[in-house]
């Protein structure tokens, strides 16, 4: 039987203001596309593209034609908020999906217009949404692109800073245990529980669920928020082909960051619209 999440599309980073966020990201060494806005609705974005994967940077554009639960999520803070698993067909996955046992949605398609210097292209998604119930832990849903030439140009896939793509998060519940059967039937494969860290493997990317008290041994540099409401996504982790390249990038930007142990570069959330990045070796 196929799989029907092959990976990690995306992860949406929810920002108040969309300009300063581009501002920061473009400062610690991406390449952003130029905006987006979706068809429809009062959102919009900038992202941060890479060969299979991609940063959203999602904030609102027009209050007055909508933006669903993007307000009530900024409305705590900006950060992390979701991402969209992978698929490289929405309506075959919600047939798996369903003779698992699980309870996807419809199919739907989205576009967003997208201003080029050669005139206005509109991108095209098809979106499934996914029971909160069979995600726990996660705001999540399955993205299948249905024009993908239209937004990964050689040019917006070469970053500054190193980054060639995303390795994973890490998120913050208050127990892994309870996930694991869900995540076993989800994504159709075993899942990896050590020290009380529960690892889903979805092709390249890892899906990281830790407690707070784990989260912050497995990271003691950084400054983990304890206090956040779970669940949360804690850390951002992307592979990058050199960190010493990155860290030179940084350091020319006066981006705070430390180097770990494992020679991993750690930018702490304040540098990067709420969202605590680690650049580790591809």
């Amino acid at each position: 039987m196929p799989q029907p999440i092959i990976g990690i599309d995306h992860v949406i980073i929810g920002v108040r203001d969309l300009e300063r966020a581009r501002l920061a990201w473009e400062r610690l060494g991406f390449t952003l596309t130029p905006r987006g806005r979706h068809l429809a609705q009062g959102t919009g974005n900038y992202c941060v593209m890479f060969p299979e994967d991609y940063i959203e940077l999602l904030g609102v554009v027009d209050a007055a034609q909508g933006f669903g639960t993007l307000g009530d999520f900024l409305a705590k803070g900006e950060g992390p908020g979701g991402l969209a698993f992978a698929t490289s067909s929405a309506d075959e996955a919600q047939r798996v999906l369903a003779s698992r046992g699980l309870h996807p949605g419809a199919p739907r398609d989205l576009a967003r217009q997208l201003e080029l210097p050669q005139g206005t292209v509109l991108p095209r998604f098809k979106l499934m949404s996914l029971d909160a119930a069979e995600t726990p832990g996660l705001n999540a849903f399955l993205c299948q692109h249905l024009t993908p030439e239209l937004v990964r140009r050689p040019e917006w896939l070469r970053h500054p800073n190193g980054t060639v793509g995303i390795h994973g998060i890490v998120v913050m519940v208050e127990d892994t245990q309870k996930l694991r059967q869900a995540y076993e039937r989800l994504a159709g494969v075993a899942v990896n529980m050590t020290d009380e860290v529960l690892t889903v493997h979805l092709g390249r990317h890892r899906l990281h669920f830790a407690t707070p008290d784990d989260v912050s041994a497995l990271y003691p540099e950084a400054a983990i928020d304890l206090a956040r409401k779970l669940p949360a996504i804690a850390v951002l982790l992307l592979d990058v082909s050199d960190p010493a390249v990155t860290a030179d990038h940084l350091t020319q930007w006066q981006v705070a960051h430390d180097e770990l142990a494992d020679g991993s570069i750690l930018v702490p959330a304040a540098e990067a619209t709420n969202t605590l990045l680690i650049f580790r070796k591809d």
